[in-house]
């Protein structure tokens, strides 16, 4: 669905180099520290701006040849866009079938009032939920093939945030075709929702790892500086020097289970995955 090689876009401060791809049928996750480059990897997909090399290839076409009418395949959320707060829901109907030949005003209405959103009320008065509700609503409401969401959690609570993520749910059970990119800073969105994950850090992607692989074998081991100095290091990833000794990322987490019983082992959470690959170091490891 999408497949991006070697983007490069350069500014005085922050340059992206990334890669990576997004099969039928998944959702893939995209993590990282504020100015990572996850916006920027997102507009540059999208044309919003102009990328300073690499090619990048969605739903089988270079975006360069894309057209309105493959643009129609597409929904989106961006963090830092939306509909004049001065427009209702009411007002906003008439734009979209116009935008989009398969809007689907009976789903939309259906899922309008579902979510509790009022039709006459400007969108500046809505809450934060009820923003990135509309938001993911018109996203989905479309028949687009493949979505593009960057942080469209944000500022919402949990059960804000459960409902959002049931609308996605729903969004990929109707076509096992369709994809979705999404960026997040919340890891239990992405654990509960992902099936892939890449992680991102001065715009480098650092990590690509399966979900699954991720929660089940990806571990972190707490240990004294003795047990450091005799352990097998072929499978750790990354080391932090503690006040206690040593916390070192492995993703062979069995591999350390039956060989080192006295080592503290603890399954690692995404948060602590993503604090490990930017906060740890390599140059521990060399003997």
């Amino acid at each position: 669905m999408l497949k991006i090689e070697h983007l490069r876009k350069h500014y005085t401060n922050f340059s992206l180099d990334c890669s990576l791809s997004v099969m039928p049928g998944c959702i893939t996750g995209l993590v990282g520290q504020n100015g990572a480059g996850k916006s920027t990897t997102f507009k540059a997909v999208l044309g919003l701006i102009a990328a300073d090399g690499g090619d990048i290839t969605l739903l089988g076409k270079d975006i360069r040849t894309f057209t309105a009418a493959d643009k129609e395949n597409l929904g989106v959320v961006l963090s830092d866009s939306g509909f004049s707060g001065y427009l209702t829901i009411d007002d906003i109907l008439p734009v979209l079938g116009s935008l989009y030949r398969q809007f689907d005003k009976t789903f939309f209405m259906e899922q309008v009032k579902k979510a509790g959103l009022p039709l006459c009320k400007q969108i500046r008065e809505f809450s934060t939920g009820m923003r990135a509700k509309l938001k993911v609503l018109v996203a989905i409401s479309h028949n687009a093939r493949f979505l593009l969401l960057d942080e469209p959690t944000a500022g919402l609570d949990v059960i804000a945030r459960d409902e959002l993520l049931d609308l996605l749910r729903e969004y990929m059970e109707a076509d096992p075709e369709r994809s979705i990119l999404i960026s997040s800073h919340i890891s239990s969105d992405l654990e509960s929702l992902c099936d892939d994950i890449y992680m991102i850090h001065e715009g480098r992607i650092v990590l690509h790892e399966e979900t699954d692989v991720l929660l089940s074998d990806y571990a972190l081991l707490k240990m004294s500086e003795e047990q450091y100095g005799a352990l097998d290091k072929q499978y750790i990833l990354r080391v932090k020097k503690e006040t206690y000794g040593y916390s070192c990322l492995t993703n062979q987490k069995t591999f350390y289970m039956e060989n080192y019983p006295d080592v503290a082992i603890e399954n690692g959470s995404i948060d602590e995955v993503i604090s490990m690959m930017i906060r740890g170091r390599e140059e521990l490891l060399q003997p």
